[in-house]
């Protein structure tokens, strides 16, 4: 496993105070790295998480306002005077909000401050996806067929047709699967592009489309890089993401049970000769469809991904750490042939949904809270007892993320950590993601992006088992109020004793 890098040196630190512009338990999660690197950290929280444990744990904490919770933490200027106010130099903002936002990058470094992440431009450049596939096509790396609609708008649906179906639309500035659709039928694609132009500008301000040929179930594979200011990069190999539901990642893992140890070289230094391409710096993701043998480019993620503690399980390098280090202007302590993997990490994202009844978000107190703990697991979490779960934000509660010396280790620890995990007053995906892990396809480790689709019996909550339901009966029956009248009364005659014993 990678030797830990070097701590931020103290006396070239461009700043002591780290303001934290997210929530949950990405703002945690790096709130301990930030302390543990001897730093402050500052937070920032709408009125409705005061006291949520990231708030908590802060040195300094910031309310931030909002026509609605989300509202808050997408508004550039308050974050930046939240900075000021906390006496930070630095912003880190996680993932999602502002995090893939080049002009509140600018803003950042206008005010003086530390944007941890890539510069601008880079966010630019990849978060525009036509420039990212020319800009990858033209320095030699793969991408699919595809048509691009700025190119030539009048032969748009002529070109996107000649590519061949089935078709995959996609806005130029989307991610995070919003705007996405698949064609099957020729017939049905001026309507389709309509809807995507639509949502792209209603998602991203921005209707720009493109297509390409769809890859019918994929595998879809990612590698992290780290590159800094001097040109230097690496790559800590890749994560699989193949387990999704709408193009939403539900569970991650590395290494990927598809790759022979040729593919997994080739795809590696394809990811990391696209950052140097780009001259990146700090933490990225470039992503990846795989299928019959092939790679091709699918987009470049310019910030922190979700499924980073996988990566961090099998390399023991904190990616945070090493976000923070090239922030602050320092070289890369490592060079590739210092990375090593060992043993085998699983991430599960819990949900705050109903598998059972279409996925639908839940909400509801937070009564009863207990993690996973053991050898080799891991839990990232934003929530306590006594919080409330609402539908204002993101549904993602937690993640679960073991390690093992193997695949099928980890898959049992994953299960059984799943297990442990008891939150009681709101609904999870608990018990859906432990029987993910159970099947047979997933424990072969054959996977594609349609798993689900394909498998729409896991979502289905299997009945509970007859003895349990007497149990739950009886139990419901004597907690109402008559029932435990009854059993409490006394009867008239041993009542007319009194006191008397014999």
């Amino acid at each position: 496993m990678t030797k830990p890098m070097r701590e931020i040196a103290a006396t070239a630190r461009p700043f002591d105070t780290v303001l934290i512009a997210n929530r949950g338990e990405i703002a945690l999660r790096i709130l301990r790295t930030v302390q543990e690197l001897g730093l402050r950290a500052a937070v920032v929280h709408h009125a409705s998480e005061a006291d949520a444990p990231a708030v908590r744990a802060a040195d300094r904490a910031i309310e931030i306002t909002g026509r609605t919770p989300v509202a808050a933490y997408l508004d550039p200027a308050q974050i930046i005077a939240a900075a000021h106010a906390a006496g930070a130099g630095a912003i880190h903002p996680g993932y999602g909000f502002l995090s893939e936002n080049a002009g509140f990058a600018r803003a950042v470094a206008a005010a003086g401050l530390v944007f941890v992440g890539p510069t601008p431009d880079a966010i630019e450049l990849m978060g525009d996806k036509v420039r990212a596939r020319a800009f990858v096509a033209r320095h030699g790396f793969p991408v699919a067929p595809s048509a691009v609609e700025d190119e030539d708008p009048a032969s748009f649906v002529e070109r996107a047709r000649a590519v061949g179906f089935p078709l995959l639309i996609k806005p130029a500035a989307g991610g995070g699967g919003k705007g996405m659709r698949i064609v099957r039928d020729a017939a049905a694609l001026p309507e389709e592009l309509a809807r995507a132009r639509s949502e792209g500008a209603r998602y991203f301000g921005d209707g720009r489309l493109y297509v390409e040929r769809y890859v019918e179930n994929p595998r879809h594979i990612e590698v992290q890089v780290l590159g800094d200011s001097r040109g230097e990069v690496v790559h800590l190999y890749e994560r699989e993401c193949s387990v999704q539901r709408r193009f939403q990642k539900i569970i991650e893992e590395t290494p990927s049970p598809a790759l022979s140890a040729a593919e997994r070289d080739r795809v590696c230094e394809a990811a990391a000769g696209i950052a140097r391409a780009a001259r990146y710096r700090n933490a990225g993701t470039v992503e990846f469809i795989y299928g019959g043998g092939e790679f091709f480019f699918l987009e470049m993620n310019t910030r922190l991904q979700v499924e980073h503690p996988v990566t961090e399980m099998v390399t023991g390098i904190d990616l945070v750490r090493e976000q923070l280090r090239i922030a602050a202007g320092e070289p890369l302590g490592m060079r590739q042939s210092d990375v090593r993997v060992e043993g085998h990490a699983i991430e599960c994202r819990v949900y705050a949904e109903s598998p059972a009844h279409g996925f639908v978000p839940t909400a509801g107190p937070v009564l009863i809270l207990r993690l996973p703990e053991g050898e080799g697991v891991r839990v990232d979490s934003g929530i306590r007892a006594g919080q409330r779960v609402t539908t204002a934000f993101d549904p993602m509660l937690a993640k679960v993320i073991v390690r093992g010396r193997t695949r099928d280790e980890a898959r049992a620890r994953a299960h059984a950590a799943l297990g442990d995990f008891v939150l009681l007053g709101c609904e999870t995906n608990a018990g859906f993601l432990r029987r993910l892990l159970d099947h047979p396809a997933f424990a072969d480790g054959a996977v594609h992006t349609g798993f689900l689709d394909a498998h729409p019996e896991i979502a289905a909550a299997p009945p509970p088992a007859p003895d349990l339901v007497e149990k739950l009966l009886a139990i419901a029956a004597l907690s109402l109020r008559p029932v435990r009248d009854a059993a409490d009364a006394v009867p008239p005659l041993y009542a007319a004793i009194g006191a008397w014993r014999n």
